[in-house]
């Protein structure tokens, strides 16, 4: 494999035209190009190939409808992280109630590896979760005002304040250790099941950082599969040897995540936002339809009914 080495802006123009992208009619495709870099905008390419084998582009292909995709994904990344980090503040504040009422609100309560489950296997996983919230508080409660106060002022942290601090990343790994009791209590204040909870959490996490560190989003695929739901069902979605093909790892699993886990008019009001979004984008395609789009994001046709379910 040759060696990748710096490339001008005329030159990654050039490279893009010699593969079959046209620039007609697109005014400034280099400060484009110098501001969004080359790299990441030519991550949205495949959409638009001639096959999975050939790099060239369909023939007609605009650098405008690859910018409109790139923007479209900026757009769903901004949904779609402001939606999450409101399931996140949900998720810490149901969490911190739920075991500062069972179990006490002070680090030598929260902190102490008898809270946990009993079970013998998740031992190593306790004292390691453990060992990682006392550094995030230690490093990250240094930077938050609410900390330092009650640090200065009462001499400890109580678990409500505490969760400001700790990674949504920490929060979901930690719903996993806890008993099923406590699991249970939490998982009932959104109406779901502790087993898909468990699946939730984490791959609410694995988007949210996906989402802040501008990676692409629209067809990123999740390591862990949810359970078929009765949204599936209900909205008919096809299967392929007894499995769904959409929503169980694809973006739609997060979209039926969210149904779960948001307020009505909450979810509502972000999946209007994300349809406007893909409305505009399909104005702005010519070469592929937006249904390449709606499959590439594992996107039923029907999608928009899951609001009224």
């Amino acid at each position: 494999m040759g060696k990748k080495i710096f490339k001008t802006i005329d030159e990654q123009i050039e490279i893009l035209k010699n593969k079959g992208l046209s620039f007609d009619n697109f005014e400034n495709p280099d400060d484009v190009l110098v501001r969004e870099n080359y790299f990441f905008l030519n991550g949205y390419r495949h959409l638009f190939l001639k096959s999975k084998n050939d790099s060239a582009f369909i023939e007609g292909t605009n650098f405008s409808e690859l910018y409109a995709l790139f923007s479209f994904d900026r757009q769903l990344r901004n949904i779609l992280f402001k939606n999450i980090l409101i399931v996140e503040n949900n998720v810490k504040s149901i969490y911190s109630y739920v075991i500062s009422k069972n179990h006490g609100y002070k680090e030598s309560s929260y902190l102490d590896s008898s809270i946990f489950t009993k079970d013998q296997h998740k031992v190593r996983q306790i004292n390691d979760l453990i060992r990682k919230m006392k550094r995030q508080i230690k490093v990250n409660g240094k930077q938050h005002n609410a900390t330092k106060h009650y640090i200065q002022n009462y001499g400890y942290l109580p678990l409500w304040i505490v969760v400001k601090v700790l990674s949504f990343g920490i929060i979901s790994e930690v719903y996993s250790i806890l008993t099923k009791d406590d699991q249970e209590e939490i998982a009932s204040y959104f109406n779901t099941k502790v087993e898909n909870l468990l699946i939730y959490l984490p791959v609410l996490s694995n988007y949210r950082n996906l989402c802040a560190h501008e990676d692409i989003c629209y067809e990123h695929k999740s390591l862990t599969s949810i359970y078929p739901t009765l949204y599936h069902s209900l909205l008919e979605i096809p299967k392929i040897d007894e499995e769904y093909i959409y929503g169980l790892n694809d973006l739609f699993s997060l979209i039926i995540i969210l149904k779960s886990v948001l307020r009505k008019e909450d979810f509502s009001a972000c999946m209007n936002e994300i349809s406007y979004e893909l409305d505009v984008l399909g104005g702005k395609l010519h070469t592929i339809n937006i249904s390449k789009v709606l499959d590439r994001m594992g996107f039923p046709p029907n999608y928009k009914e899951i609001i009224r379910l």
